[in-house]
């Protein structure tokens, strides 16, 4: 500011001079005009020491005594010549002519500083405000959150957990006079839609602070330290709040592992996350701040913002089981007129491996229905058709498109699941069969629901592939190799994904034995993707083998699933069983 204004009284000043100066030149006296006839005679008696040939018209002189004279230009040639021999000087421009060719010089210069000055002062302070705009971060704080842990359900060792966290917000001064220091940072980490935002909320809630939410991606950016400076910002307006919570969305996306590579790792992603773990390490026992990030891929984050200090607690928040689903769908009813035939733990046990996102979709959905039919009250046949419209989507109303072929095929292709499921994993529910296409495009589904685990065996994993590869081979079966259609490619996709992940995650497979491929590309080993190949090729074509055989022994119960969901599009668990026991009695009357 000072250098501001010392620049501007600078240009004033000279401003000023120029303009006195020429006001100065304006003033001086005219010179003496004298006859031609009168210069030659001066000439000759050698009165002239200078003559200024700066006009066309007139020529200007200075007498030997100071006395400045014009007189008109006779413009012929050889007459600097002559005056030169006289021993007289001669100029092309007058000492006047010169100052005011200088002062105009100076004058110009002046005022194309003064623009240029101008200009550039500008546009350095608009990229000023331009970086500092982008540096700055939208996170104002949510004021006391309403969100507490009544209005969370279905995760009380997550509660538990982070308990302490909360009283450590409310009194950071009684820790700190036992010597105690408390998570500064917490990472919840988790399928997606397990509650790890609402849980944040719930925790500033709870404590009555400010919640300051981001979202990792807000600090990704092209130009050089604007995430740092984000990082920075968001800091200083949580401490400017006080006690407080920041919760970082999807952490992942600023807090992955560096790599320096060929460039040092020198990159505005290392910055950013430099910027992150000191301001952490910045932080006093007594602040009463906490950071929260989430994240569904805790192995990707760099090991220097999980160690201690920094996000020293690690809470996982995972998908609830039949209880805390049970849980979650009374707090998403509440205040939602219900019927009474509603049996919500039936719900929960239908509802395996829905998180509590999918839950409040469920009731969410059901409630649409009811208020469609305007009932009054949400009944049980809402939750159903809602379950169907959230695995599935909406069934499709128009069917006329469809031929008698395409119908039967994919009776076949649904039925080949459903009897597989009930062959090999006999402990899986089959709650619904149908050949009715709905809007996610899917021609048909069999909608299979394993038992409540928290451990996943071997065996469950293969009956999970065979039980996806039953429809291809029961297509095969029916119509042969050559008429198989591409109805399988999300049952191969799930398939191949599963035993992947047998193979190379959980060392289930017989020629990988108990190695962890993942460490190992990690290790930069990334040679043996052949023998991987190689491996689940063999032991998926067992697998179909396999069911094909088992299928090739049913045939007769297959066909009967088949036309039976021709004729009624679609089978309850029930109406699959009946038909299977039936089927099987005949079979051994006939034997």
């Amino acid at each position: 500011m000072h250098n501001k204004k010392r620049l501007i009284y600078g240009l004033g000043i000279g401003l000023l001079l120029i303009i006195a100066y020429f006001v100065f030149l304006y003033l001086q006296p005219d010179p003496q005009r004298i006859s031609y006839n009168e210069f030659l005679q001066a000439v000759d008696e050698e009165k002239i020491q200078r003559v200024y040939l700066q006009e066309r018209d007139m020529i200007k002189g200075l007498y030997k005594d100071g006395t400045e004279f014009i007189t008109d230009n006779p413009r012929r040639e050889g007459f600097k010549e002559e005056l030169l021999r006289k021993n007289i000087e001669v100029d092309e421009k007058s000492r006047e002519a010169r100052l005011m060719d200088a002062g105009s010089f100076m004058l110009t210069i002046l005022i194309f500083g003064g623009i240029f000055y101008f200009f550039s002062n500008k546009s350095i302070k608009q990229a000023q405000s331009g970086m500092g705009k982008l540096s700055s971060i939208a996170a104002g704080p949510e004021g006391k959150a309403g969100v507490t842990f009544d209005d969370v359900a279905g995760i009380d060792e997550v509660k538990d957990s982070i308990r302490d966290v909360i009283d450590f917000i409310k009194n950071p001064e009684k820790y700190a006079r036992y010597g105690a220091r408390l998570p500064r940072g917490i990472i919840l980490y988790g399928p997606p839609g397990t509650g790890k935002t609402l849980i944040a909320k719930a925790v500033a809630g709870e404590a009555g602070v400010p919640f300051y939410a981001v979202s990792g991606s807000d600090f990704v950016q092209v130009y050089v330290g604007v995430g740092a400076g984000r990082i920075r910002d968001l800091f200083r307006k949580a401490r400017e709040s006080g006690k407080s919570v920041i919760f970082i969305d999807e952490i992942d996306a600023l807090g992955k592992k560096r790599d320096a590579g060929f460039e040092g790792g020198n990159d505005e992603r290392d910055q950013t996350l430099n910027a992150l773990l000191a301001e952490m390490s910045g932080f006093k026992d007594s602040e009463g701040i906490v950071v929260i990030g989430a994240t569904n891929r805790l192995d990707v984050l760099d090991p220097a913002l999980l160690r201690p200090g920094r996000f020293d607690r690690h809470i996982e928040v995972g998908l609830p089981d039949v209880k805390e689903r049970y849980e979650i769908l009374k707090l998403q009813c509440r205040g939602k007129p219900l019927a009474d035939d509603v049996d919500l733990y039936r719900v929960a046990q239908q509802t395996v491996y829905f998180s509590g996102a999918k839950l409040e979709n469920l009731i969410n959905e059901a409630a649409i229905l009811a208020a469609k039919r305007n009932s009054g009250s949400i009944e049980a046949g809402d939750i159903d058709r809602a379950f169907y419209i959230v695995i599935a989507g909406l069934e499709k109303k128009d069917r006329s498109a469809i031929n008698d072929f395409d119908r039967e095929l994919t009776a076949y292709h649904e039925a080949g699941h459903a009897l597989i499921t009930r062959l090999v994993a006999p402990e899986n529910r089959v709650s619904r069969v149908t050949i009715i296409p709905s809007t996610k495009g899917a021609g048909g589904f069999s909608l299979s629901i394993p038992p409540d685990r928290m451990y996943y065996k071997k065996r469950d994993m293969e009956n999970s592939i065979k039980i996806a590869l039953a429809g291809r081979a029961a297509e095969e079966i029916i119509y042969g190799e050559d008429s198989v259609t591409t109805g399988a490619s999300n049952d191969l996709e799930r398939a191949t994904g599963i035993l992947m992940d047998m193979i190379t995650r959980f060392g289930m497979g017989e020629k990988s034995g108990l190695l962890s491929y993942k460490a190992l590309f990690n290790n930069g080993i990334r040679h043996v993707e052949d023998e991987l190949i190689r491996e689940a090729r063999d032991v998926i074509h067992s697998y179909y083998t396999e069911v094909k055989k088992i299928l090739m022994q049913n045939k007769p119960v297959l066909e009967a699933v088949a036309t039976a969901l021709l004729e009624r599009e679609t089978l309850k668990e029930h109406e699959l069983d009946d038909i299977i026991n039936q089927c099987k009695e005949r079979l051994r009357g006939t034997a």
